[in-house]
């Protein structure tokens, strides 16, 4: 691989660098440190295009890491509302409160490593972005740009970070990982790559094959299970029964409608069902059944209808409240 392969990359990306609210450009000061790593939890299985509106919204109502790690749990939760992987809401708000308490990020990537919520990718990407440490950042896009720079089929992760350690320019570390990210989310793309615009194509082997979607091979994905489970509708005076969902677990800590826990069996109905509702997780789907009425648990508030998108309710509740109240509607207007 030619020496000046980096240089190239990062030349390119002085050209071509997304705006990103997160991110500062090249020849600007480094990013704030809180700003990258709240950038890099939101981007953990979410595009970019569903975040950065997010983002921008979150950094509005707590611009510090100070401002975050006095926030309430439920605001926080609320806000994050509809991103998904709601870990890592609640790892967000106690990395946030330890950060405080100690003064400030860590620059390293053995401490930022240590840090609640913060893995190896983010604890690399944090330190050659926000502290200008020498770091090899591997995010998804990197390893397809490496895996087709040198014609791998299945690299291992360890061959990735091996091969990306030896191209990342110590001093321009933070650069170098950006531009390498950006390569791969608008040129090196997973189809339709626009090999003959890539900085690397002189030198791309997967490019030389005649056949760069190959490279790497696609996983076999495994089939999800599906799970099944009930949930009330109990709802009275124009407001509805909300309960909160134990704080570890799918959806921990989040706002729900009353039910049943999830299973493996498709459960019997006590009543017809109001709507159902397919979601989709990461391992598994699950079928949702709403149904009417039932005893209002010990635990939980009732929450006015026509202020229901103040509570935050995750993805899977709120679409089954939008179906129960299209329903309503419908049959007002019949």
């Amino acid at each position: 691989m030619p020496a000046n392969a980096a240089n190239r990359v990062i030349h390119h990306y002085l050209g071509h660098a997304r705006e990103l609210p997160w991110r500062a450009l090249p020849g600007e000061p480094r990013a704030d440190p809180y700003r990258v790593w709240l950038s890099e939890v939101m981007l953990q299985q979410t595009t970019v295009s569903t975040v950065a509106p997010r983002f921008e919204r979150f950094v509005a109502r707590w611009p510090t890491v100070d401002a975050l790690a006095a926030a309430g749990d439920a605001d926080v939760l609320c806000e994050w509302a509809g991103l998904g992987y709601y870990a890592r809401a609640r790892n967000l708000i106690v990395c946030a409160r330890e950060v405080a308490a100690r003064g400030g990020f860590p620059s390293s990537e053995a401490d930022l490593r240590a840090l609640p919520g913060i893995g190896d990718y983010s604890a690399a990407a944090i330190a050659a972005i926000a502290f200008g440490r020498a770091a090899a950042v591997v995010d998804t896009n990197v390893a397809r740009v490496v895996a087709r720079l040198h014609g791998l089929k299945q690299p291992s992760r360890s061959d990735i970070r091996a091969l990306v350690e030896t191209m990342t320019p110590p001093d321009q570390a933070g650069d170098f990982a950006q531009a390498m990210m950006d390569l791969g989310a608008t040129i090196c793309r997973p189809r339709a790559p626009e090999c003959p615009v890539c900085p690397l194509r002189e030198d791309c082997a997967a490019r030389a094959s005649g056949s760069p979607e190959e490279f790497p091979e696609p996983r076999v994905k495994r089939a999800r299970p599906t799970r099944h489970g009930i949930a009330r509708w109990i709802e009275r005076d124009g407001a509805l029964w909300l309960v909160r969902r134990p704080p570890r677990g799918m959806l921990g800590a989040m706002a729900a409608l009353p039910g049943s826990d999830w299973t493996d069996l498709v459960q019997p109905l006590p009543s017809p069902p109001l709507a159902h509702v397919r979601h989709v997780f990461s391992h598994f789907a699950l079928e949702l059944a709403v149904v009417s009425g039932g005893e209002a648990p010990d635990d939980g508030w009732w929450q006015p209808l026509d202020r229901l998108g103040e509570v935050g309710l995750p993805t899977l509740y709120r679409r089954a409240a939008e179906l129960v109240l299209a329903r309503s509607e419908d049959r007002r207007a019949a």
